[in-house]
């Protein structure tokens, strides 16, 4: 059995993509930062769709490229194969998005590190492990890349492995134009189709749009270009003709391009077509080295085509497997597919990446308990701060870099220690409502957009809401407003969102209350990423709330129980409880470890040491507890 099912090999980059839309890339005044080039689109693509991926590149020894790597390892693609270059930059793509029409894009690629690939970055073993190596025409256009294609596509082929390529034809890619023409597809060349020509016997699979296949076939007229290529390859030919779908010849060229196989088209708004080609490709590998007929396969490819040409920017376009099937099920509402509120969700909420099975949060967002405490001690606010650098060294020395752990903090009394959180694989949580507020009020001020665009990425915006089933019309409306805002916000900036409830704060509750405000939040449209839910004492109040969240979102996060400054036997009473359904992934709690320890730490009685040590054996006591509870229930639920 091969370990993987496809290499790519070939340019990766890191593409800015400009936000504004309609106008010159000249005036774009913000860029979103994605990765790109081809083979690195098609490894991300794929591995969306269940194949094991890999993909062969060099990267610069730079943030650009460790930014590569780490979202590589993120989507699931295999990074053996990709090289860390210690003298060449991580080549960069600038793009926008003009009109329906034209797309343009500036590749930074002078001597970068993709280029320097070379035959001694070809691993024999690592091609045998895989079933396909698929490669792209820009890396046969230099002597020594051309040398390490065509060296992988010889083992490959040795060990049985299938071949593919996509034509990919850039131009000035090429040396045939100048930097500004980065948006042109096509300029005759007699050696550009020699170099191609001398290759095309080595591939089981060519792809390419009409305008590729005129330049591997060295003419102008489509049909007689791939009867030109028919005569070097016995490859099947897949030719793209973008809004009229695509078709595979996989033994002779037919009289007209529609007597080839064709896969159902999906009628859609095009948006971006910069990047389509690896979604269409990546489509294709799935149902090829699946074993579908060229019908399905050419299925998969036009979706995950359409799927590109309707959002912004190349790899988060493309669909996880679950996507695809959901679309083929039910089909286009709207051939605006990123105005599809349904099928977005579902796009945001397969893709998102990093796992997290298990949730053991330290909570010291606390902003009004430690004011008040300090106001008590008659202490300066200035200690706050440090002392949640204190409680970061804390959770530090429990996790010890393993995976599992995360911190609750704010920035306005906390920034230096979410500073030194950031990058330390920690999860972090961050919140934003003013605290004690009812109704609902946000700290971070009316424009949310705006500020949370300044957030990390990998920050979680964390809000609480005093909430309950029976508020009168006006408060519950009020709240509402807010967190459909700031849900919103949070989703255009690409933040997850984690919605904590605590109705018994507000009057009694019973075992329906908590499940209630969960199927009242989804039915507004608000699909939190996380739920933080006070904890419950009975099975049926949690096996509600459980219900309520898998049935209108299957694909959430999960549950972390809040403290609520119990005292420990309690948390641990609730942590037995909880622990029993698999939708609760563990804890997030603060004052429980923190609160005796801050007053000790702000009247000087203890040292800085001190109060790191005392808050981690209370918090590690903590985590062996909801551990040994998840252990002992086995998550029945």
């Amino acid at each position: 059995m091969k370990q993987l099912d496809v290499i790519t090999i070939g340019r990766s980059s890191v593409d800015l993509y400009g936000t504004q839309i309609g106008g010159r890339l000249e005036d774009m005044a913000s860029f979103k930062k994605y990765i790109g080039g081809s083979p690195t689109n098609m490894a991300c693509g794929t591995a969306r769709l269940g194949l094991k991926s890999a993909l062969i590149t060099r990267v610069g020894d730079e943030h650009m490229g460790r930014f590569i790597r780490e979202k590589l390892v993120a989507e699931g693609v295999d990074v053996q194969g990709v090289i860390t270059d210690p003298d060449r930059l991580t080549a960069l793509v600038l793009l926008g998005v003009r009109d329906q029409e034209q797309f343009p894009l500036i590749f930074y690629r002078e001597n970068c590190a993709d280029m320097a690939l070379c035959e001694d970055d070809i691993d024999p073993d690592f091609i045998a492990s895989a079933r396909c190596v698929t490669v792209t025409g820009t890396h046969l256009s230099h002597p020594k890349t051309r040398a390490a294609v065509l060296k992988a596509v010889r083992l490959a082929r040795d060990a049985g492995a299938k071949t593919a390529l996509d034509i990919d034809y850039r131009p000035n890619l090429w040396g045939l134009s100048g930097h500004g023409d980065g948006e042109n597809r096509f300029i005759a060349s007699d050696a550009v189709t020699k170099e191609l020509q001398a290759t095309l016997h080595l591939f089981d699979l060519i792809v390419g749009t009409e305008e590729e296949f005129h330049i591997a076939g060295g003419v102008t007229d489509t049909l007689e270009a791939l009867e030109n290529v028919r005569v070097i390859s016995n490859a099947t030919l897949v030719c793209k003709r973008g809004p009229m779908g695509a078709v595979a010849f996989a033994d002779k060229i037919g009289k007209s391009l529609d007597d080839g196989i064709s896969g159902p088209g999906f009628a859609v708004d095009v948006f971006n077509v910069l990047g389509a080609g690896d979604g269409f490709m990546s489509g294709l590998l799935k149902g090829w080295l699946s074993d579908a007929d060229w019908e399905t396969s050419l299925k998969y490819a036009n979706a995950c085509g359409a799927f590109a040409v309707s959002r912004h920017g190349c790899t988060p376009a493309y669909p996880s497997w679950d996507e695809l099937q959901f679309f083929f099920d039910r089909g286009i509402k709207t051939p605006e597919l990123r105005n599809d509120a349904e099928l977005e969700q579902i796009h945001w909420s397969t893709n998102r990446t990093g796992s997290w099975p298990e949730m053991r949060v330290f909570a010291f967002d606390h902003r009004m308990q430690l004011e008040d405490l300090a106001d008590d001690l008659s202490v300066s606010h200035d200690r706050i701060g440090p002392f949640k650098e204190l409680c970061l060294r804390a959770v530090q020395n429990v996790s010890g870099g393993r995976d599992g752990y995360g911190i609750l903090c704010d920035r306005r009394l906390g920034r230096d220690a979410l500073y030194a959180a950031a990058g330390t694989g920690l999860w972090i949580g961050r919140p934003v409502e003013l605290p004690g507020s009812r109704p609902l009020e946000l700290e971070i001020g009316p424009d949310l957009g705006t500020q949370l665009a300044e957030w990390p990425v990998e920050h979680v915006v964390k809000v609480l809401c005093f909430y309950h089933p029976d508020d009168d019309d006006v408060t519950k409306a009020d709240q509402e407003a807010t967190i459909i805002r700031l849900a919103n916000a949070a989703r255009g900036n690409g933040l997850e969102f984690l919605l904590e409830v605590i109705p018994s704060k507000v009057r009694d509750c019973d075992d329906e209350t908590t499940a209630k405000v969960i199927k009242r939040f989804y039915e507004i449209g608000v699909y939190p990423d996380w739920w933080k839910l006070e904890p419950m004492k009975s099975d049926a109040a949690w096996r509600n709330a459980c219900d309520a969240i898998a049935k209108h979102d299957p694909y959430c996060r999960g549950i972390v129980v809040l403290g609520l400054d119990a005292p420990e036997a309690e948390l641990v009473e609730s942590f037995e409880v909880a622990a029993r359904f698999n939708m609760v992934k563990g804890f997030a709690v603060g004052r429980t470890i923190f609160i005796d320890v801050a007053r000790d730490w702000m009247q000087g009685t203890i040292a800085d040491d001190q109060a790191v040590t005392a808050m981690a054996q209370k918090y590690r006591a903590l985590c062996d507890t909801w551990d040994a509870a998840r252990k002992k229930s086995g998550g029945a639920a």
